[in-house]
């Protein structure tokens, strides 16, 4: 009788999805994260001394020194989720160690949110959602009482084209925005008919045009603060900023100032420069209704996570039956 193929050592560092473990556990040996603690430093160390396979997530911060802590069996860093600017990539190939991560299956749902905090900013959503729980409700309806902004003719410019931005596009121009954008590269002619999207080479010169600005494109070293202090400056007044990407792209600190002084109408941000902490002048400014803060929710659904999982499944079992992963990472894409 042929003995059974070992299994591999498949370190988890936070709960996934029951189906997503389970099917785990049926093909490779798991050590999961069974309490959903965020793992320490040393923890990281230690798990990266004794895996075959790391799956980590955004809460794992994997830098240069701590590959340095990479036992001899380690092969595949398998990143559950689509950003991996938490790690060090080159690094990671440079001692043979593969990275992958899981794209498309975030795309709709981190749209939808990105729409949401649209809306939710430019027609004050979360704020009037306080009003009744809050028995604030005293005068009823009023012409003139919690005015927010129509949509519908307003300019979006869109920072990052790629599936995000675009999927973001077609739901925006559903609602009667004009489509603008900034990219790397600019995108295909057919694209940028479907969505009649235009395209701006100069960020600066976009920014200054449009009336809502959304961050879709991933944090590498080129996009740090990306909206600095002196791009944010540029937009008009009446502006709000939406980021559903990630937080290191904005100058927070920078943000925050125009908003008190009433040179950015506001914003809408669903991830921030030190998360899980956040800037206490925007849960300032969150509390007086000038912006819209969420927990990292743009990804949150039910279907996506289990996607997510199978996405990391499949890149561990290509890649332990020795092929070459489908969603490897190397760091000339980032």
């Amino acid at each position: 009788m042929q003995s059974l193929k070992r299994k591999p050592l498949v370190v988890v560092t936070r709960r996934l999805p029951e189906v997503v473990e389970a099917r785990m556990r049926e093909l490779f040996e798991v050590r999961a994260n069974v309490d959903d603690t965020p793992m320490t430093r040393d923890d990281l160390a230690a798990a990266l001394a004794e895996a075959e396979v790391l799956v980590p997530t955004v809460t794992d911060e994997i830098d240069a020194s701590l590959l340095a802590e990479a036992g001899p069996n380690l092969g595949l860093i398998a990143n559950f989720g689509n950003g991996v600017d938490h790690i060090d990539v080159a690094e990671a190939l440079e001692r043979g160690i593969t990275v992958t991560n899981t794209p498309g299956v975030l795309t709709e749902d981190t749209a939808d949110m990105t729409m949401a905090l649209i809306l939710a900013v430019a027609r004050r959503v979360t704020e009037g959602a306080r009003i009744i729980p809050d028995d604030a409700w005293d005068s009823g309806w009023s012409p003139t009482w919690m005015l927010g902004r129509r949509i519908t003719g307003k300019r979006l410019g869109i920072v990052g084209m790629g599936r995000i931005g675009q999927a973001l596009a077609r739901r925006a121009k559903a609602f009667g925005l004009q489509i603008h954008y900034h990219n790397r590269r600019r995108a295909p002619v057919a694209i940028e008919r479907d969505l009649d999207a235009t395209y701006w080479e100069s960020l600066d010169q976009m920014l200054a045009r449009v009336d809502i600005v959304s961050v879709n494109c991933p944090h590498t070293p080129a996009t740090y603060h990306l909206l600095s202090a002196r791009r944010l400056k540029l937009l008009k007044p009446e502006a709000v900023v939406v980021n559903t990407a990630r937080g290191e792209i904005i100058d927070e600190n920078a943000l925050a100032r125009l908003i008190e002084a009433g040179d950015v109408a506001g914003a809408g941000l669903d991830v921030f420069e030190q998360e899980p902490a956040v800037s206490p002048r925007l849960v300032k400014l969150a509390r007086s209704g000038k912006v819209v803060l969420l927990p990292h929710m743009g990804s949150a659904t039910h279907e996506s996570r289990i996607d997510m999982g199978e996405k990391v499944i499949i890149n561990i079992k290509s890649f332990m039956d020795g092929h070459r992963p489908p969603d490897r990472i190397l760091p000339s894409m980032l």
